[in-house]
């Protein structure tokens, strides 16, 4: 496995991570004891970064890596885990308050059976009542917790990349990571216009879902899914494409995503030995003459036409309305 430093932290990440989301059932329901194994074998095989959330299942995912990661040595992974974002229910769904940061981080721990986590993170920032509450009140929370010992570093998550930049900017609270998601994927490449901005400031970057959420798979996206129909049919056809050519389109797209010298990291859910062995060659293995030219086709024939490749704002809109029905 490579690996690459995150930005001022010192820690190295292989560019492989493993993300959490399918562990609380995200994409659907999946066998705890295949998916314990595939933690071990990706261990095994160099991939030393996993990622979590309370919010992938309202704790589940925490509570499966707690018991996954039982018996390994400390020293050989790195996690991280997320807060602020937390229950279904549009009323009880984000919290950003220094109060309940504090709360979380503590039952996060205890749900991952450890003592401190690697890498404390504010979940989906967009979301916060203000990027004043974020800078004022949960990042100083953050800080507090990283004083007791509790967590290592802190970081930031989001889909507007112009929110990141602008947090990141405006903080007096050092933020040591930066992670973006479906923003540096096949049909969307945004945030290659960023890799300056951070890395000019030692900021780490990580990449998560490289497939957009599923959008770049042949299985086909969640009903939750906040693409528009038009990037949802581009990707539909190039996966038919891709299918027609005998390729794997997200083997295509992990190989994609990995490949930036300026991205630390790259998650990609994995629940079985079989995803993670494939996960790993696309990763490390160069592409073929026939799979590059494949790859440079879908991209030149369904992406590139695509007028807006993302769905920025379309989340916070729907969060506000519920918000306002629930008042």
């Amino acid at each position: 496995m490579k690996f690459r430093l995150l930005g001022r932290t010192g820690l190295k990440l292989s560019i492989l991570g493993m993300g959490g989301s399918g562990f609380g059932n995200v994409y659907g329901n999946y066998n705890q004891e295949t998916a314990t194994h595939a933690v071990k074998e990706a261990l095994d095989r160099g991939v030393n970064y996993i990622d979590t959330a309370y919010w992938y299942g309202q704790g589940q995912s925490e509570l499966f890596l707690g018991r996954a990661l039982r018996g390994i040595k400390r020293e050989n992974f790195i996690v991280s885990t997320k807060v602020c974002r937390y229950e279904q229910d549009y009323p009880n769904m984000f919290d950003f308050s220094a109060e309940t940061v504090n709360r979380s981080a503590y039952e996060s721990l205890k749900r991952l059976q450890l003592d401190h986590i690697d890498i404390l993170q504010i979940h989906d920032v967009e979301f916060a009542p203000s990027i004043a509450t974020v800078l004022h009140e949960t990042l100083p929370a953050l800080q507090r917790l990283k004083d007791q010992g509790l967590c290592r570093y802190i970081g930031i998550t989001g889909y507007p990349l112009s929110i990141l930049r602008k947090i990141t900017e405006e903080s007096t609270i050092p933020i040591d990571c930066v992670l973006s998601y479906c923003r540096l994927t096949l049909n969307d490449t945004s945030l290659i216009d960023h890799f300056h901005y951070f890395n000019s400031r030692n900021v780490g970057l990580i990449n998560a879902s490289p497939i957009g959420m599923g959008l770049l798979t042949p299985n086909g996206v969640q009903p939750w899914h906040p693409a528009s129909a038009d990037i949802k049919s581009a990707c539909a056809k190039a996966m038919e494409f891709c299918q027609e050519q005998g390729v794997d389109i997200a083997q295509l797209a992990i190989n994609f995503s990995t490949s930036f010298k300026e991205i630390t990291t790259t998650l990609v859910s994995m629940n079985d030995d079989v995803t993670v062995g494939n996960n790993i060659a696309a990763t490390l293995n160069p592409l073929t003459k026939h799979e590059a030219h494949v790859r440079d086709c879908i991209i030149k024939k369904y992406f590139s036409p695509l007028k807006q490749r993302h769905w920025e704002g379309v989340e916070v809109e729907k969060y506000k309305k519920q918000l306002m029905q629930h008042k």
